[in-house]
């Protein structure tokens, strides 16, 4: 099972720039995908279909605002969209697929970059987001949470940790909640392979330069449980495309499906 998570930062704006052509190199059997901003309705999906993807969207009540989907070769056994949180659901920030005894969620993490109540609010989303998932791993042990989580979890996923230490998405709470997001049971499965490999980012500011000189944040990720561990084959972070703010991070785990 070959999966990308990319944060496409509008699905309309990526597909003018590319976005279809780069799918038609067969770069992975599923793409999930954040912040499309777009409905399904709003989308021409015939070139997705022409090229083997079923598609599978979550979208904001918001029009033009955050939104989750996966696109996918294999066929899902069920897809459930939300996780019943309510103003996560509002938000269209968490879909989930089955596969066999794997279920894979694509997440759609809250930034609280614009102010101190959206802050709040990422903190309360990410109590939230744990005791679902560690609910749904009592009877779903072979979960895959990948998306864009809004948090750099080390100095080393930062380009310049000293100035951000006040930075939401670095903030000692939030790279807390990723210390015990692992230690409950989940592997960074680009780390699993690169425990220390530095300037490895997956997003960059459009200001100043900062994609140009890799001054960028690793936010993305594609988290596996425990059982799957020994199944991950690769892992790797794509800066070249470029159809988005963010890039795509990839993972390649050793499942049929």
């Amino acid at each position: 099972m070959r999966i990308i998570s990319y944060n496409v930062n509008g699905i309309r704006s990526a597909i003018s720039k590319g976005f279809v052509e780069w799918l038609a190199t067969d770069p992975a059997d599923i793409i999930c995908l954040q912040e499309i901003k777009a409905s399904k309705n709003d989308v021409d999906l015939s070139a997705l279909e022409a090229l083997g993807y079923q598609s599978s969207f979550f979208s904001a009540q918001k029009k033009g605002y955050s939104g989750v989907a996966i696109l996918s070769k294999p066929r899902p056994d069920q897809i459930f969209y939300g996780n019943g949180m309510q103003q996560s659901d509002f938000e269209g920030r968490v879909i989930r697929a089955d596969y066999g005894s794997t279920t894979l969620i694509c997440a759609y993490f809250p930034s609280g970059s614009s102010g101190d109540e959206r802050q709040v609010y990422k903190y309360q989303w990410l109590d939230g987001v744990y005791a679902y998932l560690n609910e749904l791993k009592q009877s779903r042990p072979n979960l895959i949470v990948v998306g864009d989580y809004n948090i750099c979890h080390r100095a080393i996923d930062i380009h310049s940790p000293k100035t951000n230490l006040t930075s939401s998405g670095f903030l000692p709470e939030e790279r807390a909640w990723m210390d015990k997001f692992f230690a409950a049971g989940f592997v960074d499965s680009f780390r699993n392979f690169y425990p220390e490999l530095p300037d490895q980012y997956s997003w960059w500011s459009f200001r100043a330069g900062a994609r140009a000189n890799n001054k960028g944040w690793r936010i993305d990720y594609i988290s596996v449980t425990e059982p799957l561990r020994g199944l991950l084959q690769a892992a790797a972070i794509y800066p070249d495309i470029k159809h988005s703010d963010h890039c795509p991070v990839y993972a390649d785990i050793a499942l049929t499906v």
